[in-house]
């Protein structure tokens, strides 16, 4: 049989034992001191005026229960504005290492690079000069238009590799031609048409092939790390600048001051109290993490190719190693070359007089070049190489998996924070001292349709969280196209060379396109930084004009569509072939 109390049915001597009893439980519930509330409270720096001596009734109070209290009004309030404040700095110290490294690794790398490309044009000049003497630095903008270029490029400038080298190959096939046959003279639109016809004719070989596909893809690999350790840092400073909206503030006073108010400050949040509002909080960042850890992996993958087959340290001491061979090939073969051209461009005009070429510079002086070893690799003003560089990334790179979800979980760890998830039975679990009994709930914003402790509105994600969403699928596409050594700005005009050699297997390698090896291989010496960047304007070109055969027109059929073979060349004497080869040595 089960009974049920009703007053209806207590004599009058009973209810005024009750209500005895009532009043005195409660008035020693009153009457417990409010001390140690009451010195927290005045630690964090706020006045005392308002805080009792003793614990007060509770129905005053909004955020936590409305038990004899410790907290007046005032009290709550400043302490849910301290609970936003706490939240905010917790996630901002977790997070403080991703921005941390985020931040210091771009501009290492930054500085890395920028100061490659002006040690590399340093290279070129130390090594040209001392090569070929006055007749290279007549011709030294050339060079130095190609450098601006690449520095454009690299700085975030919308230009394509493919068309920036073909025009330094360009412009010193025309430079090399007029060298290669000073007994004539040439116009501008002799040189141009030259110039249009290089890639049929040759003159360098294979090596602008090479060349670009190798700085193709260690500078488009390069720009696209920098810019995506700028976007890492971007992002996370982005996300943890969080609206903190009411029912979140709720939810943290209740865990972190409402024990403050019931005279038990010591006591902590349970673990799972702390995961579900946490949870609750940041629902909307740890949306982020499915693009996050893409963004992580691309990152890695590219770094791995820096270190590797798009070795960006290498790519820039091979461009004057490269530019050397292709001078010395079009000198090898300026016999076969000029005629090709005078069979198709036009029998130019002989100079009006020809110059006395002069005397040979005194070589005593000059130092050979030299080849060094990967133990040699230099150390740039940065403090650093690119190998040290990017295992460092590497190292700091993968622990950065997963944050978003785990953040919640990094901020309840912090002992401070919460009790330790084997402290379930004394801990404060939203109400009083005991067991926090519901589960933990899921991550991300669907998953909080149940939560208990933080009410979210999961049909209204964050729209600030979306658009982070969206960069950093932008920047993962650009790095993945990084890996193939494509430039997504050009992926569909870039040449067949830099597609489909992303895994860094399959395409092309050449042994020989690494400095330190074969006969040209250029002396490595420091120099100052913050060269002078002269700059030019592009000179417009027609390569789509028909100057080709407008120089021969006139000439019959068959020279209108010339046959470019070695077969046309007519005989030289060995005397002319001699006068010319020492040229650019």
């Amino acid at each position: 049989m089960v009974y049920q109390f009703s007053l209806k049915r207590c004599s009058p001597v009973a209810l005024c034992v009750l209500t005895v009893l009532a009043w005195s439980w409660g008035s020693a519930m009153a009457g417990r001191s409010c001390t140690e509330t009451r010195q927290v409270y005045g630690e964090k720096g706020y006045s005392l005026s308002t805080a009792p001596l003793t614990q007060i009734s509770g129905e005053h109070l909004r955020l936590c229960p409305q038990d004899y209290t410790c907290c007046s009004t005032l009290m709550e309030e400043t302490l849910a504005g301290q609970s936003e404040s706490d939240f905010l700095s917790a996630i901002d110290d977790s997070s403080q290492f991703l921005l941390t490294s985020f931040t210091q690794r771009h501009r290492k790398f930054d500085e890395f690079f920028r100061e490659l490309t002006d040690l590399a044009e340093k290279s070129m000049n130390q090594m040209f000069t001392k090569t070929y003497g006055r007749i290279y630095t007549q011709n030294s903008h050339v060079f130095q238009n190609l450098f601006v270029e690449l520095r454009h490029y690299y700085s975030g400038g919308t230009v394509s590799l493919g068309e920036v080298m073909a025009e330094f190959w360009s412009r010193l096939v025309e430079r090399m031609f007029s060298l290669v046959n000073p007994q004539y003279q040439f116009s501008e639109d002799y040189l141009e048409c030259v110039s249009k016809h290089a890639e049929q004719l040759q003159p360098f070989g294979d090596v602008p092939r090479k060349l670009r596909i190798q700085v193709s893809r260690a500078f488009i690999a390069a720009r696209e790390l920098v810019q995506g350790l700028a976007t890492g840092r971007d992002i996370v400073s982005k996300a943890v600048k969080l609206n903190v909206g009411s029912e979140c503030v709720r939810a943290l006073m209740r865990q972190w001051y409402c024990p403050l108010c019931r005279g038990i400050p010591t006591v902590k949040p349970c673990h799972s109290l702390c995961l579900n509002v946490m949870k609750g909080c940041l629902a909307n960042q740890a949306d982020l993490d499915s693009e996050w850890n893409n963004f992580i992996d691309a990152l890695v993958v590219v770094a791995d190719k820096l270190g590797g087959p798009f070795n960006m340290e290498l790519a820039a001491d091979s461009i004057a190693v490269k530019v050397s061979e292709g001078i010395m090939h079009m000198q090898e073969n300026s016999v076969t070359i000029s005629t090709k051209v005078f069979q198709g461009c036009g029998h130019p005009r002989p100079a009006p007089s020809r110059s006395k070429r002069s005397p040979k510079e005194p070589r005593g002086n000059r130092k050979p070049f030299r080849n060094y070893s990967p133990e040699e690799r230099p150390t740039t003003a940065a403090g650093t190489n690119l190998d040290r560089l990017v295992s460092d990334l590497k190292e700091r790179l993968r622990p950065m998996k997963g944050f978003w979800v785990s953040l919640p979980h990094t901020v309840c760890n912090d002992d401070k924070i919460a009790a330790d998830v084997t402290n379930e039975d004394r801990c404060w679990n939203g109400q009083t001292r005991g067991r926090y009994l519901p589960d933990v709930t899921g991550d991300g914003l669907v998953s909080q349709i149940n939560n208990p402790e933080v009410e979210v509105d999961i049909a209204r994600p964050d729209i600030r969280t979306r658009q982070l969403i969206m960069e950093l699928r932008v920047a993962t596409n650009r790095l993945r196209h990084a890996q193939a050594g494509q430039d997504t700005d050009f992926v569909d005009t870039e040449g067949e060379d830099s597609s489909g050699s992303g895994d860094g297997d399959g395409g092309e390698r050449y042994s020989d396109d690494w400095p330190g090896y074969g006969p040209y291989s250029p002396p490595y010496s420091k120099v100052p930084r913050n060269p002078s960047n002269p700059s030019r304007p592009t000179r417009p070109r027609d390569r789509t004009g028909t100057k080709w055969n407008r120089a021969n027109q006139g000439r019959g059929k068959s020279a209108a569509t010339p046959s470019l073979t070695a077969s046309h060349a007519p005989l030289v004497s060995l005397s002319l072939v001699l006068s010319l080869a020492p040229l650019w040595r």
